[in-house]
């Protein structure tokens, strides 16, 4: 009854067990400066299409957030 309890956890926890596995592998060889550059080209680029296709959308948050300080 035991193992199947463990089991159980493994199972619906092996996506956390795995990303740490990960990010101690990327810490360990510092990669994670890599990942980082990555992850921020992409944030960039995220935001850099929605102010594309959300141009007065985001001039109106811009403007209010401005008002407000």
């Amino acid at each position: 009854m035991n193992d199947n309890n463990e089991n159980n956890f493994f199972v619906k926890n092996l996506g956390a067990i795995i990303g740490i596995i990960i990010a101690l592998i990327l810490a360990c060889t510092s990669l994670y400066r890599i990942v980082i550059a990555i992850v921020a080209m992409f944030v960039g680029a995220y935001i850099g299409r929605y102010l594309q296709y959300n141009k007065e959308e985001a001039k109106d948050k811009v403007k209010k957030f401005i008002d407000k300080l």
